[in-house]
């Protein structure tokens, strides 16, 4: 895959671009935009820096991280808290992303998105409201591990790691066997429509549109 340098700052921009141009089509008034990638390639920045670039060129945005939607501890530490089987398969609650996220954005859906559900802190519901995206809207979100769900994204990115990039900049090594299983299950760079080489935060280099 040949890559190109580019600024988190044009990278932006360029998907900005793309997405204000793109038409909802048959999966209802709203557009969908999945930021992937490990925690440790922040795919929040990035993601969070699209939604502004879009908001920008008119458009109203809503960026949701998966991070607000785990499952409770009681079944996310049912085979030990440090198990990578889990992280990879159970530790978000795909369910409720798809009953609170995109379910209100199918076509005849209200708009009215749930931005999180649970705190992993105090291991109980958000209690956060709803908030309502306006048809024409871009949905953004981003997190570990999202493709391969067949979530309907208009417009996939995956931020993507060396191994070893990814090894030194993951602060809970454990989870590098679901990563490694994720890249063996997924293939998450011939999947996304966008790669985006971060093993320097400093210099990304990407894909383009493919």
């Amino acid at each position: 895959m040949r890559l190109e340098p580019i600024t988190w700052e044009r990278l932006a921009d360029a998907l900005a671009v793309h997405v204000d141009g793109l038409s909802p089509g048959d999966g209802g008034p709203w557009l969908k935009v999945g930021v992937d990638g490990p925690p440790a390639a922040r795919p929040g920045e990035p993601a969070g820096m699209l939604a502004e670039a879009l908001r920008l060129r008119g458009r109203a945005v809503m960026t949701v991280g998966t991070e607000g939607f785990l499952r409770p501890a009681s079944l996310r530490y049912e085979y030990g808290k440090e198990d990578p089987d889990t992280y990879y398969s159970g530790w978000f609650d795909t369910a409720a992303l798809w009953r609170e996220v995109f379910g209100p954005l199918e076509p005849g859906g209200s708009g009215r998105v749930l931005p999180d559900l649970w705190d992993p802190v105090t291991d109980r519901a958000t209690r956060s409201p709803y908030r309502a995206l306006v048809p024409g809207g871009v949905l953004v979100l981003h997190g570990p591990l999202l493709l391969g769900h067949w979530f309907p994204f208009d417009l996939t990115v995956h931020l993507r790691l060396s191994r070893g990039a990814l090894a030194r900049r993951t602060e809970e090594a454990w989870t590098l066997p679901a990563f490694e299983r994720y890249e063996d299950e997924v293939a998450p760079a011939d999947a996304a429509d966008v790669v985006v080489r971060a093993d320097d935060p400093r210099h990304p280099a990407w894909s383009g549109l493919r």
